[in-house]
Order: structure tokens, then C-alpha cells, then sequence
């Protein structure tokens, strides 16, 4: 991510002191700036392929038992009102109200068991897989998005690697990576920064720079300068302020999410900017969607948003195959749990951290799956029980870093692994 900053004492809202950056290679809690970051991937002639994640956060929590493990064969008061129906896949059923992703089912895999949730309302175990409590002491767990912004930056489209709708901690790794949020058609970093701003910014740091440059013989400085300039160039990347823009996208491809005609709706205005962005050279979009919070009338709401959500999902899945993009970008669908597998006297069910569910697609993985199993009212796994991190582990794994063996350095100095020792999963991989 880029900070650019002057010197002057006052401070941001994240109490950085601007001071601290007014050096390029000053940046203590995060290692490489982004322009430091260009300059030695440029000296080294490396580039990394462009692997993504798409990152759909259903906050509230989505029922597992009413969507992608449904048990017809429990009391009634934990089976619930939908029918599961039949897939491409033999022998693979979900809800009945999504009947376009069961036509493609082969595309996708659905981890039915994953256990140890959070059972508060964040999505901080979808941004990074920890506790928040982990590592308070020295900034906390960084999101994924700014750990591959640290690791792989931009790629060679100029590119933003991390672009969030919902927040997302960069944790210790500090400001420098924090995501990017679009606004309407613009691009501005999280907080007040704008681009117009951003370039002022750099404006003051090359002039206060000044006489140490006139003084360089060496022309680094001159170099330097060079990237500092395309690192301030990502905040209004052509390719991504094109991709913001939906007037430019195929009506026939707007019409597949649902948007453009005479039942026009914005619900996958999101999922397609999510595939645009990504295709104009993001790395990792984040993004929340719906309501999931059922306590109560939990199946009148599921009725209304399940078919939406079958409609957004299917559309972007297959905009990924047709174009070619299915094996380097990541799909994941998961909220922060699962629900109660017995039905409140509101028809509701309340918030369940024992299991839930996650649905996955591309990233050249074996999709055409369940995987794992829950008991006969959905409480707690079966068999084949899967924590967070190694969700967590399979993403690194797609985007092309190994989570055994990468580490990064934190503000105390100690290096820190990126998941907990835990590897891909053996099924997906």
C-alpha cells in the first residue's frame, strides 16, 4: 500500500505521526514502502503472475443447515422449510432456492465443517483467520489482503493489490498496507487521503528532498524519484478507475448479475466489481453482502436473499471460466458462523460457533465437492473438521505463497509465520 506524508506534527486518525514518513525507506512497522518495493522487483527483474482472491463476507452470520447442508431427515425443529435438491454433481445437494449454482456445481466445493468461529459479529476471521486478540501487543493479525500487499504488491498493471468495501487491519505490518476503498468512480486510500492530496504529498517530499539530490552524484535519487512517482500513479490507475466504471461493461454481462433492464438491481453491482477490478490487476477484493442476522424469520428472509445470492455467485463463477480466469482466481463465500440447528420460537436461529460453512470455486482447485460432514441436526462436524487457518493456508497457496515457510518480521523483531502451521486443504489442492 502507499503512504506518502509530510512533515508536519499533526496526525491521522490511525495516530501516525506524518513525521514518520517523510523518508521513503523509514517505514519501521512495514518494512518495504510501495515505491521501494517497485524499485527492487525492477532491479531483481522480477514480476509475479497475477493470482486474486475475491473475498464475499455474508454478514450476520448464514445458516449452514439452510443452505449448503441441509438434513430433510431431522426433527422439525431443526430441518427447516427448504427441500435440498440435486446438483450436476451425483450425490451433491444444496437448497432449493439456488438452483442456478446447482447446475454448476462441478465448479465449486463446499467445506461443510469448518469449527472454532468467532461468536461475535466481524469479519475479522474472514480477513485474516485469528482471533483478533492475537498479537494485540504489536498491532494484531494482518488482513490477507495486506499481507500479499506486502509480499507481492502491485502487479504490473500499477494496480492497488488490496481493494476493500469492508474494512480490513493491516495489523503489524502497519498503515502503509492498508487496503484501498473505491469511491463512486474513484480510487482513495482508507481515511482522509485523497489523490489530489497524495500527489501534494510527494510534491513536498521530492522538494524537501531537494538538496540532498542536487547533491547525489550517483543519480539514485533521480531513481528513487522515478518510483515514488509510479508508486503515487497506482492511486489513479487508468485500467482500475475503467474497471470502477460499469457503464463500460457488456450489457449481456451486466444482465447475467442481474443489473441493467426493467428489473435492474445494484445486489451484483459488487460480485461484478470484484471480477473488474481483479481483471484490471488487483490482487484481493473484499467485499460484505446482505443481511444474515435471522433471529427471527429466518426463512422469509432466506426466500428473498438466497435466490440473489444464487444469481450474483453463478454469474461471477462462470464470468470467471469464460474468460479464462478460473485457475489464478479464488472465489470464498463464508460469514463469521453458522447458526443455531434448532429453530427459535421466532422462527430464527441464533448464532452458532461450533460449525459452519464455506463455499469455494477457482483457483485451479478440485472443485465438484463437499467436503467434511455434520451431525444429523448440523451442530457440530462429523468427520473431517477444518479450522480457519487452513482455509486461510489454502488461499496463500492459490495466490502462489507457501504458508509453511513464508514469514514476516513484526514491530518486536520476531518473525511471524503466516498461519499457525497449518497446511492447504489436502481435498482442494
Amino acid at each position: 500500500m502507499l503512504t506518502i506524508q509530510s512533515s508536519q506534527q499533526s496526525r491521522y486518525c490511525d495516530g501516525v505521526s506524518r513525521r514518520n514518513f517523510i523518508q521513503l525507506g523509514a517505514m519501521g512497522l512495514s518494512g518495504l514502502t510501495l515505491s521501494q518495493l517497485l524499485q527492487a522487483e525492477a532491479q531483481a527483474g522480477v514480476r509475479s503472475s497475477h493470482k486474486a482472491v475475491i473475498n464475499i463476507h455474508l454478514g450476520g452470520g448464514p445458516p449452514h443447515q439452510d443452505m449448503w447442508d441441509l438434513k430433510p431427515d431431522a426433527p422439525v425443529e431443526f430441518r427447516g422449510e427448504f427441500n435440498p435438491i440435486s446438483t450436476n454433481v451425483p450425490g451433491m445437494h444444496i437448497c432449493e432456492h439456488m438452483p442456478k449454482l446447482a447446475k454448476m456445481a462441478d465448479k465449486f466445493a463446499v467445506i461443510r465443517s469448518i469449527v472454532n468461529t468467532s461468536g461475535s459479529h466481524s469479519n475479522f476471521h474472514t480477513h485474516t483467520g485469528f482471533d483478533q486478540k492475537n498479537l494485540q501487543a504489536v498491532g494484531g493479525r494482518p488482513a490477507l489482503g495486506s499481507v500479499v500487499a506486502r509480499l507481492q504488491g502491485p502487479t504490473p498493471d500499477g494496480a492497488p493489490p488490496f481493494i476493500s468495501y469492508n474494512g480490513g487491519s493491516a495489523g503489524y505490518l502497519g498503515p502503509v498496507f492498508k487496503p484501498y476503498k473505491p469511491s463512486g468512480t474513484d480510487l482513495r486510500l482508507t481515511g482522509a487521503m485523497t489523490s489530489d492530496r497524495l500527489s501534494s504529498r510527494a510534491s513536498l517530499l521530492r522538494g524537501l528532498d531537494r538538496l540532498r539530490r542536487d547533491m547525489d552524484a550517483s543519480g539514485k535519487m533521480e531513481a528513487l524519484d522515478a518510483f515514488t512517482q509510479q508508486a503515487v500513479g497506482v492511486v489513479t490507475s487508468g485500467s482500475v478507475a475503467d474497471a470502477l466504471d460499469l457503464k463500460k461493461e457488456d450489457p449481456k454481462i451486466l444482465a447475467s448479475y442481474g443489473i441493467g433492464g426493467r428489473s435492474s438491481s445494484s445486489d451484483g453491482k459488487n460480485f461484478l466489481l470484484a471480477r473488474r477490478l481483479v481483471e484490471a490487476g488487483v490482487r484481493v477484493v473484499t467485499f460484505n453482502w446482505g443481511g444474515w442476522d435471522t433471529h427471527g424469520k429466518n426463512f422469509v428472509t432466506l426466500r428473498k436473499q438466497l435466490p440473489k445470492l444464487d444469481t450474483n455467485v453463478s454469474a461471477l463463477v462462470e464470468d470467471l471460466h469464460q474468460r479464462g480466469m478460473d485457475k489464478d482466481v479464488t472465489v470464498i463465500v463464508w460469514g463469521e458462523f453458522g447458526r443455531t440447528p434448532r429453530i427459535n420460537k421466532k422462527a430464527g436461529r441464533d448464532h452458532w460457533p461450533k460449525v459452519m460453512a464455506a463455499f469455494l470455486a477457482g483457483g485451479g482447485m478440485k472443485t465438484g465437492q463437499m467436503i467434511g460432514t455434520t451431525t444429523r441436526d448440523a451442530s457440530y462436524a462429523k468427520d473431517r473438521p477444518i479450522e480457519f487457518q487452513e482455509v486461510f493456508a489454502t488461499l496463500y497457496h492459490n495466490l502462489g505463497i507457501n504458508p509453511r515457510t513464508t514469514q514476516l518480521i513484526d514491530p518486536a523483531g520476531r518473525p511471524q509465520y503466516l498461519v499457525e502451521h497449518r497446511d492447504p486443504i489436502r481435498e482442494l489442492v
